[in-house]
């Protein structure tokens, strides 16, 4: 997969169940972040999530766990309601969707998909 050419903007319409692999789908979910406000959502609530994850790591508190997926998720389905004025592709593809977000949160990072 190349996700060096890969921008928000670049995604086909496509049936999200014929989608197959991983470098299938990738494609199709930038198209779904084509929002800045979203991405952004989207990267404050990957933050937040690796802090819980930290959190949980250091005191060992397991609810640490379960905020982490309330923060990730919360900011995420905020950014896509009421942003991107679409529905998460974690509720058709939950996997892809999961290893999307950390590919995007990636390339946020990198550079390679605008902040």
């Amino acid at each position: 997969m190349n996700t060096t050419t890969a921008t928000p903007e670049s995604a086909p319409p496509v049936d999200i169940r014929s989608l197959k692999t991983f470098a299938e789908f990738y494609p199709f979910y930038l198209g779904e972040h084509r929002n800045r406000t979203c991405r952004r959502l989207h990267f404050v609530g990957s933050t937040l999530s690796l802090v819980c994850l930290a959190m949980l790591v250091y005191t060992g508190k397991p609810q640490y766990f379960l905020y982490g997926l309330l923060v990730g998720y919360g900011f995420a389905w905020v950014g896509h309601f009421g942003f991107e004025k679409n529905k998460p592709a974690s509720f058709k593809r939950p996997l892809y969707s999961f290893m999307g977000d950390w590919v995007m949160y990636k390339d946020l990072w990198t550079g390679r998909i605008p902040f």
